[in-house]
C-alpha cells in the first residue's frame, strides 16, 4: 500500500493563506482520483476537495471552500496540493490526503496529516 506525507500546515491569522503538499510513495497518484480531507477536534474526518486522476474533474465540498481553496495535482512529482486562501477559524483542522473513498477504498495508508490553525 502506498504512503503519504502531508506538509505545509501552520498557524495563520484569519484571511491568510497556506499551501499544503502531499507527497506520495509506493503508488502513483496518477492511477487514482485523489482528495483532501480534514478532521476538526471532536468531529469526523470529512472530504474537502477531490480531483480526478486526469485533473479534468474537480469538486469541492462546500460553496465556501470552492471559492477559497484550489486542489492541484502534479502526477510527475507524485504530489497533491491544496492552496488555501482567505482562511477562516472554521478551517482549523488536521488535513490529510488520500485517494477519493467515493471511487473505491483508500489505496494509501493514511499519513500523519498536517495541522492548520487559523486564529481570529
Amino acid at each position: 500500500q502506498g504512503q503519504l506525507d502531508e506538509s505545509g500546515g501552520g498557524l495563520v491569522q484569519a484571511g491568510g493563506s497556506l499551501r499544503l503538499s502531499c507527497a506520495a510513495s509506493g503508488r502513483n497518484i496518477s492511477d487514482y482520483n485523489m482528495a483532501w480531507y480534514r478532521q476538526a477536534p471532536g468531529k469526523e474526518r470529512e472530504i474537502v476537495a477531490s480531483i480526478s486522476w486526469s485533473g479534468a474533474n474537480i469538486n469541492y465540498a462546500t460553496y465556501s471552500v470552492k471559492h477559497r481553496f484550489t486542489i492541484i495535482r502534479d502526477n510527475d512529482k507524485n504530489t497533491l496540493y491544496l492552496q488555501m486562501n482567505s482562511l477562516e477559524p472554521e478551517d482549523t483542522a488536521m488535513y490529510y490526503c488520500n485517494s477519493d473513498h467515493r471511487s473505491g477504498p483508500n489505496y494509501f495508508t493514511w499519513g500523519p496529516g498536517t495541522q492548520v490553525t487559523v486564529s481570529s
